[in-house]
């Protein structure tokens, strides 16, 4: 990956975004990838892009959509009023899984919720994805709270 570059994403990568989130065990099950995508993604796509605290972030290498995150800057009362950014999304070309690329991507992550003043990343991830647990961890996040969801 000597090519490696971090952006935000534009309407053209969103077919590899798709694809990235649906090559996963999880995201097989929930994902369409089918061309022409599906209109939720694009409407979807366009609510991110038009929203200044949401960057959606691709990583390329020659040409090729190897990795996405989402970012989100969500301000906030408690801890004196600072700001935190949410990681969410995050995907690797199965190409390039273990090259180190997962790291460059929450670096890179890191280095921008800095830039917007964040004092803290946080990030949620399910319970199967054991492997991925390990590797937050390895990045010094700390499993210090239970997230719930509920589906609408």
């Amino acid at each position: 990956m000597s090519n490696l570059i971090m952006r935000r994403a534009n309407l053209d990568d969103l077919p590899a975004i798709v694809m990235l989130l649906a090559n996963d065990t999880l995201g097989s099950k929930r994902e369409d990838s089918s061309l022409p995508l599906r209109s939720c993604y694009v409407e979807a796509f366009n609510a991110i892009d038009a929203d200044p605290n949401q960057f959606l972030a691709v990583a390329v290498d020659d040409h090729k959509v190897v990795g996405t995150l989402q970012l989100t800057y969500i301000p906030n009362i408690s801890h004196l009023g600072s700001w935190r950014a949410t990681i969410e999304a995050v995907r690797v070309h199965e190409d390039v899984r273990g090259s180190g690329l997962g790291r460059c991507l929450f670096e890179w992550a890191f280095e921008q919720a800095v830039e917007r003043g964040c004092a803290m990343v946080q990030l949620t991830c399910d319970r199967a994805r054991t492997d991925a647990h390990r590797f937050y961890k390895s990045l010094g996040f700390v499993p210090s709270h239970t997230g719930f969801k509920r589906k609408l």
